[in-house]
């Protein structure tokens, strides 16, 4: 039976068990926890990730509602939302504030596969900065979904009221405009800044 071993004060927010969890556990154990989402790092840490507040849920859904507007255009792949976990290929366990597969990467996968967490990188993720993180924090985890297989990586900052754009080989750069257009596997796209920052006034 798994046992508590440490739980790291904040900011870490970490639990490690031993034996660690099984994927199959996590995702239960995922499902089953309310009040609370959970990842899972690499070395197999679970990390416990407060309900967001208001200004920041009203923020990711403003994002993910602009995202999923795009793809009604096409209909090609499909996007997610903060509620969704993906198997990565280091054995971590990430869910974004928004997310978009392509319809290549949609391809094959069985209707039971879609209905748990996939495995797989999405092609393009947003986070979402809040009060509960650093900045530094999700610096790190956008550098994770790139080391994955992430195409594009947008860290959207509303204190500085900036866009932290990554992608693979290059240098991450910072855009401050009102209109964020997307590249790569999002071309087309283009999120309309102001009116996420409006969510934080």
């Amino acid at each position: 039976m798994n046992a508590f071993l440490e739980i790291p004060v904040l900011p870490q927010r970490s639990i490690v068990l031993h034996p660690p969890l099984s994927d199959e556990e996590f995702e239960r154990m995922s499902q089953q926890c309310d009040g609370a989402s959970l990842e899972r790092s690499k070395e197999g840490a679970i990390l416990v990730n407060a309900p967001a507040g208001g200004s920041t849920s009203s923020g990711n859904a403003e994002i993910t509602w602009q995202l999923n507007n795009w793809w009604k255009n096409h209909r090609r792949g499909r996007v997610f939302d903060s509620s969704g976990g993906f198997f990565l290929p280091d054995g971590s366990v990430l869910s974004p504030d928004a997310a978009y597969i392509t319809a290549e990467q949609g391809q094959g996968l069985t209707r039971e596969e879609r209905a748990r967490f996939l495995r797989l990188a999405p092609a393009f993720v947003s986070e979402l900065h809040s009060e509960s993180d650093t900045l530094a924090h999700l610096m790190e985890k956008m550098e994770t979904w790139l080391a994955n297989g992430v195409q594009l990586a947008w860290l959207v900052d509303p204190v500085a009221r900036a866009v932290h754009i990554y992608a693979p080989s290059a240098a991450p750069r910072v855009e401050t405009g009102l209109h964020i257009a997307g590249s790569g596997p999002v071309k087309g796209f283009l999120l309309d800044a102001a009116e996420v920052w409006q969510c934080f006034d």
